[in-house]
């Protein structure tokens, strides 16, 4: 017994979709679109497709310029050759096919990558606050901060003496805390920190695989 495939067609015979995400019905009616000779009847047709398409994605609707967003990828689809009175202006293909601008990698370098450039910003910040209770309380919450993200990155005990001396050289001598002044202890922030390797946290030693039942 033979089996009869004529008429059917792949994907891999057919062009390549322009948005893809619309699948290939919104592409054969915009085909069609272009097909319509009378201008007053093919803008009806685009009319029609722009509401379908907005059928499809009806969770997009409360981004601003939504229908403008449609229109452009109805004239993207139609590969810009769709004669139509759309409300907007019609995106040009050379815009499309630019490329975007290269980011620039940042360049500033950390002393110590583990407190992050954050707070190195954020120390910056404070040493130019003038001297009084307001620089003092944040000098002392960047102390605690800068422990908990040592704390972090090596799970350990760590000397106070240790965070305050780097929060001085990280200030350049702005940033100074008393010898006698504490720090939030290190079991507290352990405590409240999860520990980023997963075996850290297993008191049972290593993970065991389970047996899989046949």
């Amino acid at each position: 017994m033979s089996e009869n495939f004529e008429g059917l067609t792949y994907n891999s015979a057919r062009p390549d979709l322009a948005i893809p995400e619309y699948g290939r019905n919104i592409h054969n009616m915009i085909d069609y679109a272009k097909s319509v000779a009378d201008r007053e009847e093919r803008n009806k047709v685009a009319q029609a497709i722009i509401s379908v398409m907005g059928q499809l994605f009806p969770h997009l609707r409360d981004i601003d310029d939504y229908k403008h967003k449609l229109w452009d990828h109805l004239h993207i689809i139609a590969n810009f050759e769709l004669d139509v009175d759309s409300p907007y202006p019609k995106p040009e293909a050379e815009t499309l096919a630019q490329k975007p601008e290269r980011v620039p990698y940042p360049k500033g370098k950390m002393k110590y990558g583990h407190y992050g450039s954050i707070l190195e910003e954020l120390i910056q910040k404070a040493s130019a606050y003038e001297e009084g209770d307001e620089k003092n309380t944040l000098t002392m919450m960047i102390a605690n901060l800068m422990k908990r993200h040592y704390l972090t990155y090596n799970r350990s005990s760590v000397d106070d003496a240790l965070i305050k001396d780097q929060l001085v050289e990280l200030s350049n001598g702005k940033l100074k805390l008393d010898a006698d002044v504490e720090l939030v202890s290190t079991t507290e922030v352990l405590k409240n920190t999860k520990p980023t390797n997963i075996r850290s946290n297993n008191k049972k030693g290593p993970i065991k695989k389970k047996k899989k039942k046949y």
